[in-house]
């Protein structure tokens, strides 16, 4: 079988719309695609995370840039694009302008210097917005659509980069101290809305209690997930094995299987 190339696709995409193409295809628009998009990076993402196999990676991957190649050609005949080739190639152009120390003759002496090099040309390339103005786009340019600890890493990463971030991590730690000790006021009141809101100030706080150590939120609350669910299906085929039955065990005999399961995973 010969190798194919992404024009191939394109194929594909054109006979989908064409006179004898596909009616759901046909009545998609560039918003319809927006979660269908999302849903397959997720799986992706999932996939990746999961350390699949080469052959699941791979069809999730070709899922995802289906769906690009797609939405770009919906994106040209609504004339918003002119056409993928010139996408790829203004793209080429745009990174080859943001590693001037790959492409030009720029040093970077460290990767503080890279990150404020990468600052400083994404500026250029506004024109001449002050600083004011970069800032507010900087914010702006971080999508709704992201799941909220990821929206909250990456607006903590983006104020940080516009100069409005604590001044040491000591200092950041006692904000987040103070979060939680308002947080817990909230909680001795009866004002629901509140204790949301308080809480919702803590998470932020956390997620830049991490982020200033390297931890991305989303990702290790990702890995907590996974490790919680092997943990419980792991505790019930133990408590299967031991012939339980577990809607009679007491809460003080699940946390003997469930720590049980936790020495194991240690060993």
């Amino acid at each position: 079988m010969s190798k194919q190339s992404p024009k191939a696709v394109l194929q594909v995409i054109d006979a989908l719309l064409g006179p004898n193409g596909c009616p759901w295809d046909k009545e998609q628009t560039p918003e319809s695609l927006g979660d269908y998009i999302l849903e397959e990076i997720f799986e992706l993402v999932d996939a990746i995370r999961r350390r699949a196999g080469g052959a699941e990676l791979a069809d999730e991957l070709g899922d995802a840039f289906f769906l690009l190649f797609f939405l770009g050609r919906l994106l040209s005949d609504r004339k918003q694009i002119s056409d993928l080739q010139d996408v790829w190639e203004a793209n080429a152009q745009k990174m080859r302008g943001r590693h001037p120390h790959v492409f030009g003759n720029t040093q970077c002496g460290s990767r503080e210097e890279l990150h404020q090099k990468w600052e400083e040309i994404k500026r250029q390339e506004k024109g001449s917005v002050d600083g004011i103005e970069y800032a507010k786009h900087s914010l702006a340019s971080v999508p709704g659509s992201l799941p909220p600890l990821l929206r909250a890493y990456r607006l903590h990463a983006k104020a940080a980069k516009a100069g409005f971030t604590w001044d040491s991590d000591q200092d950041q730690e006692a904000a987040l101290n103070a979060e939680w000790v308002e947080f817990m006021q909230a909680l001795a009141g009866s004002d629901h809305a509140r204790q949301e809101e308080e809480f919702g100030d803590l998470l932020f706080s956390l997620v830049e209690f991490a982020r200033r150590r390297g931890i991305k939120a989303n990702a290790a609350l990702h890995l907590a997930n996974v490790k919680f669910i092997a943990r419980f299906q792991a505790m019930l085929e133990k408590a299967r094995n031991k012939g339980l039955d577990w809607s009679a065990l007491d809460m003080e005999e699940k946390d003997a299987l469930w720590e049980a399961v936790k020495r194991a995973g240690r060993e």
